[in-house]
């Protein structure tokens, strides 16, 4: 018997933990998912103002397909995420719901067992008062032990309202809790719907574009090649400015300038290591803009046959966009390749950051930059409008993905 009632509080104690658990499990799931959410929104917000800004420019159909592309991927992103809070909401309620009823018949229980002891305390009092009921004791140990039960009998009453009133109150907090869930869960829905009209009215407009480009896809391939070979033929020299840079580092450490990694200086060696420890949390190097363009090999989106390779990513961002550095470094070239506009590389160690497709440059080779100090702005396309600076990391000479080292990126 002992062991049963032992058991059964471990369960008990059990069941509770697992409650407490689940419950701040989906607690933080719910918080993750509506700041995912109010990201989504902010960058279809950010999207919507470049069009605006844009809406009087006469965008290549390629410029079009790509920005209406990537609208696309948010909203049916924002569309997923809405759905999965909308479904735990849904599973919150059903379980407040539960709790409701099982507090009401616990209230219930409650207020009728306190019912029987006042009626049964007041049938006492007209019988016998208390200190009849003492004075009436055989013996001292008697009056004692009835002393007790008079005091214990008042206890479980006072405590009984007390639990009485406790439920109550948590009843009426899930209640409310379920009230608030609910009208969250209708705001949801409603944005859900008006979200997935918005993207209905998106690919439309994409199919509609599509259509017009498949009818003369051969000249859009041919566009889409010369651009890839033009990105191309200035990373190649990209490559080559910091392979120069690694031999000139070697050089002059007395090593072989045939090595593969840059010779460090002690200090070098002090701000490479924060340039790793800051992985994931380094700023963007604008302050606004959307990532157009991933790192990586990746199919088209217009012509699925054809493969670009993405040496870092393409940020789309406002007219007028100012770029910093997204870590302390040493400015260690700025370029005006044939055919670009000007570029600068930054030093961490032995990292690199590439900021190209600059209108503008603040800094020149040799300057010491902080974290997100200006270095120049991002040229504007004159014919498209479009606002898009190409960003690079790299390690030596390989390139890394800086969705990686970028804080949300």
């Amino acid at each position: 018997m002992h062991f049963t009632v032992k058991a059964h509080k471990y369960i008990l104690l059990i069941a509770i933990v697992l409650a407490s658990t689940i419950s701040f499990s989906q607690n933080n799931k719910q918080k993750e998912l509506e700041t995912r959410r109010q990201e989504l929104r902010n960058e279809i917000e950010q999207l919507n103002k470049l069009r605006a800004d844009n809406k009087n420019k006469q965008k290549s159909q390629l410029s079009l397909v790509e920005g209406v592309n990537h609208k696309i991927s948010v909203l049916s992103n924002l569309i997923k995420v809405t759905n999965q809070q909308a479904n735990l909401l849904t599973r919150e309620i059903n379980s407040n719901q539960k709790k409701i009823t099982d507090l009401r018949k616990e209230l219930t229980d409650l207020k009728d067992d306190y019912a029987a002891m006042v009626v049964k305390a007041y049938k006492s009092k007209n019988k016998q008062s208390k200190i009849m009921f003492l004075l009436s004791s055989n013996n001292f140990k008697q009056a004692y032990k009835r002393l007790q039960y008079i005091q214990q009998y008042a206890d479980h009453q006072k405590k009984q309202g007390e639990n009485i009133k406790a439920k109550t109150l948590e009843l009426q907090a899930t209640n409310k809790k379920l009230l608030d869930q609910q009208k969250e869960k209708n705001s949801l829905i409603t944005e859900n719907r008006q979200v997935q009209k918005t993207l209905q009215e998106d690919r439309k407009e994409h199919e509609a574009l599509m259509k017009s480009i498949q009818k003369n896809l051969s000249a859009y391939t041919a566009q889409i090649r010369q651009k890839e070979r033009e990105v191309n033929r200035i990373d190649a020299e990209i490559k080559n400015i910091i392979r120069a840079a690694i031999a000139k580092s070697n050089t002059k450490a007395g090593k072989k300038s045939t090595s593969t990694g840059f010779a460090l200086t002690p200090e070098e060696k002090v701000l490479a290591s924060n340039f790793t420890s800051n992985k994931g949390k380094l700023p963007w190097p604008v302050d606004n803009g959307y990532v157009s363009l991933g790192y990586g090999s990746q199919r088209h989106p217009i012509n699925k046959s054809l493969t670009i390779q993405s040496n870092g990513v393409r940020i789309t961002t406002e007219r007028g966009a100012k770029v910093r550095a997204v870590f302390n470094g040493k400015v260690m070239s700025v370029r005006r390749i044939k055919n670009a506009n000007p570029l600068v590389m930054i030093q961490h160690g032995n990292y690199i950051t590439v900021y190209k497709n600059l209108s503008k440059v603040y800094v020149k080779e040799g300057d010491i930059v902080k974290t997100k100090q200006f270095i120049g702005e991002v040229a504007v396309d004159v014919y498209s409008g479009e606002t898009i600076l190409s960003f690079i990391i790299s390690k030596g000479v390989n390139t890394q993905n800086p969705a990686s080292w970028i804080y949300k990126m």
